[in-house]
């Protein structure tokens, strides 16, 4: 059987499978649209929750951004995990035991507004649909390779998937979706880093692997590939090379943004009781863990695999692969296969015959480059959201490890993307429509109204998917800023400061949002349309502070508007002093108010 027909029926498999899912749990009334019904299992839900937060960031991309980075770029790994303890421990029981549905109508009745309802919903859009389009990116990266069509094709073929399952099911089929979907991916993500760990170190387990001898040389393996990485001119792998404010800024603004993700505490509003949602919370951490204690093995040991493939012969002095070698090798099959997706060429620019893959722009290797006759970096793209879905072939695994990891790189993005079209349409019909526009619409209409705000939201996220401001994990990042600077402020003062008022609530919200998204836009483009931009994360408008890194500071904004504001306007009223004290007792929790 070939590679082709191994991918379609590991994926056709699991889709039909979601989908089924989807039809059998499919939402008959609002409350199983919205809330699953309130009748999910905490181990249940921790585990869909999981599957909702690791998305294509999590699976295809992290592990790419860290291998050709480095330690600079844990950043994603502590920020996102701790920012999912800030959640667990200071929102979600509190949430819960407010008994809504939606993340908007908190802010709405804590902060006695409509208007900061309706702020909140827009702040919640913007974030979510920048976050849908990172999640598109994946689903085009992975669809591109394993149908073997191009990025684009693959984009809008994930696009019409995701509205088959998503529009239909709502969180009640999401959520039953999300839990094959986890079990589908955490085994795709951890098998070929067993194999891999197991090639390069004989340990089966990758997080010990890391840290452990490579086989061949003896040698530790993060040491061996220090020498590996630094003798092509890259900077050392295990070293601090980046600015540590930025850095600091980052991870905050990641931890910070996970802790305001509206399709995440959404998922804590789907469980019985209060105490279930802390549960929830301990068993999304444990199977989030297996992933995130793999992805930096995944990283090193991909990483020295690939400089090993274009250095085949020991090094610099050994000589290149050649063209011959990357034509008629098996080895190297996967690397004609990638390039028909747009996302990996190279080039003979010497006339040579072989690729020399290095860093020319470190002087050292240009002096030896102008010796030997080179004239640049032949590998000229290398997309860093391929590296985890081209792991097994370029560790040259059995096929059906590939087709496993094609099915659960899908299974990432798709299950994501379903969540936070959740939330994107929940906010429409039920905050907006339902809560602003029209509150005597009926539940039926309601439903309607739903699925059409989620169709139009997987349009717009595939057409600005198909040019994305960054790899999928960098545009995670930017929805996490957003994130950080709007929602988590206004739900951190709602539960914990009664002080703030309607007021000072309503233009925290709108500072932290707008001073965000015009320097997002100012480094990634206008709307990210490519070529608007007056900045580049290179050469940052605010010394070295990049895009991805502003949401920290946002949140500063956000938080100093609200209370400025709600000191010189009127006082909290003393029935909300009273409802936050109330929802602060961690006791007990009633269903949800009638809508």
């Amino acid at each position: 059987m070939s590679q082709f027909a191994i991918n379609l029926l590991f994926v056709g498999a699991s889709f039909a499978l979601y989908i089924g899912i989807a039809i059998w749990a499919r939402a008959g009334s609002t409350s199983e649209f919205y809330a699953a019904g309130r009748g999910v299992h905490p181990v249940t839900n921790g585990m869909a929750t999981a599957a909702d937060w690791m998305s294509a960031a999590s699976f295809i991309s992290m592990a790419g951004l860290i291998a050709f980075t480095g330690y600079d770029n844990s950043s994603f790994l502590m920020g996102w995990t701790g920012g999912y303890v800030l959640l667990a421990l200071l929102l979600a029981p509190y949430l819960r035991k407010f008994g809504k549905y939606t993340v908007s109508e908190f802010i709405g009745d804590r902060f006695y507004s409509q208007t900061a309802r309706i702020v909140a919903v827009i702040c919640l859009i913007v974030a979510s649909t920048t976050y849908v389009i990172g999640q598109m990116t994946g689903v085009g990266v992975a669809f591109g390779r394993f149908l073997e069509v191009s990025n684009t094709a693959g984009l809008l073929i994930g696009a019409c998937v995701v509205f088959a399952y998503a529009v239909f099911g709502g969180m009640k089929g999401v959520t039953y979706t999300q839990v094959a979907q986890y079990c589908v991916l955490i085994t795709a993500y951890t098998i070929p880093a067993i194999f891999i760990s197991l090639q390069l170190t004989g340990t089966p387990i990758p997080a010990l692997g890391l840290f452990g001898d490579h086989v061949a040389s003896g040698e530790p393996l993060l040491m061996k590939l220090d020498a590996v990485v630094t003798e092509l001119g890259f900077k050392e792998y295990t070293a601090h090379h980046a600015d540590t404010l930025n850095m600091v800024l980052f991870t905050l603004s990641l931890m910070i943004g996970t802790a305001g993700l509206p399709h995440v505490i959404m998922r804590f509003f789907t469980v019985p009781k209060v105490s279930d949602a802390r549960w929830s919370a301990g068993w999304t951490l444990v199977f989030i863990a297996l992933l995130y204690l793999t992805a930096p093995a995944v990283g090193a040991m991909a990483r020295l695999n690939i400089s090993e493939l274009m250095w085949p012969n020991g090094g610099i002095e050994g000589g290149a692969v050649t063209t011959q070698q990357i034509e008629n090798e098996a080895e190297y099959d996967w690397m004609a296969t990638w390039q028909k997706t747009g996302l990996l060429d190279w080039e003979d620019k010497n006339g040579d015959g072989k690729i020399q893959y290095y860093n020319d722009k470190n002087a050292d290797l240009q002096a030896i480059a102008a010796e030997k006759g080179w004239e640049g970096n032949e590998l000229t793209k290398f997309n860093r959201d391929i590296l985890v879905l081209a792991n097994p072939e370029i560790a040259n695994l059995p096929s059906w490890v590939i087709g496993l990891v094609a099915a659960g790189g899908l299974a990432a993005a798709l299950s994501t993307a379903a969540g936070l079209l959740l939330a994107i349409s929940s906010a429409v019909s039920h905050d907006l429509i339902k809560g602003a526009i029209a509150p005597q619409i009926s539940e039926k209409n309601e439903l309607l109204s739903a699925r059409i705000a989620m169709a139009v939201a997987i349009v717009v996220a595939t057409i600005l998917g198909l040019n994305p401001p960054g790899f999928a994990a960098q545009t995670v990042a930017l929805a996490f800023g957003l994130a950080a600077a709007s929602i988590f402020p206004a739900l951190m003062m709602g539960i914990f400061w009664k002080k703030i008022n309607n007021t000072g609530a309503v233009a925290g919200m709108i500072a932290g949002i707008s001073v965000t998204l015009v320097y997002i836009f100012l480094h990634k483009g206008w709307l990210f349309i490519p070529g608007t931009n007056s900045f580049t994360d290179a050469d940052p408008l605010l010394g070295t502070i990049k895009s991805t890194s502003f949401g920290a500071i946002g949140a500063l904004v956000n938080f100093g508007v609200a209370y400025v504001v709600a000191s010189m306007t009127k006082e909290t009223p003393q029935e909300i002093k009273d409802l936050v004290e109330s929802v602060r007792i961690p006791k007990g929790a009633g269903a949800a108010q009638d809508h």
